[in-house]
C-alpha cells in the first residue's frame, strides 16, 4: 500500500450487505484526480440480480426500482476498470471492504483480480491522526470541517473522501 499520491482514482461502492461472499454491488462511483484536482467522474447504479434488503435501502436509499434498468455487474465493472485504468485506487476502508467486493466480482465475471496499487484512507488516518477516537469517514469529515451531506451514496462519499484525503495529504506533508 502506498501512502499518498497526487494522481489517483478515488472510488466507493454501495452494496446489498456486508459480505462479499453473499452480497452484491449496487452502485459504483469514482473520481479521477490529477495533481490533486478532480478531472473526471464515473457513477453507475448496478442491477444486483437480487432483492435489495430493507436494511441496505435504509442506509443508502437505493431501491429495487432504482436498479431494475441499471447495467449488470459485469458491464459496470468493465466500465469502472476502463475508467480507472492502472491508476492508484483510493478509498475509505477499501482494503477490507470495497476491494473485497471488486475482486470477488472481477474474479467471477472477468476471470481476473484488480492489481492496482491502493491507498486506504482509513489506514492513513490512523497513521496521520492517531489521537482521533474514531476514524470513520464521518469522523474525518467532522475533523476537517467537510460537509457530510449526501453520505452513503457512492458519489457523495467519493466527494467527501476526496476532501478528507486532500486535507490529510497536505497535513501529512506540513
Amino acid at each position: 500500500m502506498k501512502d499518498t499520491v497526487r494522481d489517483y482514482v478515488l472510488f466507493d461502492l454501495e452494496t446489498t450487505g456486508l459480505s462479499p461472499e453473499t452480497e452484491k454491488i449496487i452502485e459504483i462511483s469514482a473520481l479521477k484526480v490529477m495533481n490533486g484536482k478532480i478531472v473526471d467522474e464515473f457513477s453507475t447504479l448496478v442491477n444486483p440480480g437480487k432483492h435489495i434488503p430493507e436494511i441496505a435501502t435504509s442506509i443508502n436509499g437505493i431501491t429495487d426500482d432504482m436498479v431494475k434498468d441499471a447495467p449488470e455487474v459485469k458491464k459496470a465493472l468493465k466500465d469502472f476498470l476502463a475508467f480507472a485504468g492502472d491508476m492508484v485506487l483510493v478509498g475509505h476502508n477499501i482494503l477490507s471492504f470495497d476491494m473485497q467486493f471488486i475482486n470477488k466480482a472481477t474474479g467471477f465475471y472477468l476471470g481476473k483480480l484488480v492489481t492496482n496499487d491502493c491507498v486506504d484512507t482509513l489506514r492513513l488516518s490512523r497513521r496521520c491522526l492517531p489521537s482521533l477516537p474514531r476514524h470513520s469517514l464521518q469522523a474525518l469529515a467532522d475533523y476537517y470541517g467537510v460537509s457530510y451531506r449526501g453520505a452513503h451514496r457512492a458519489l457523495a462519499d467519493c466527494r467527501i473522501n476526496y476532501e478528507v484525503y486532500e486535507r490529510m495529504v497536505r497535513e501529512d506533508k506540513a
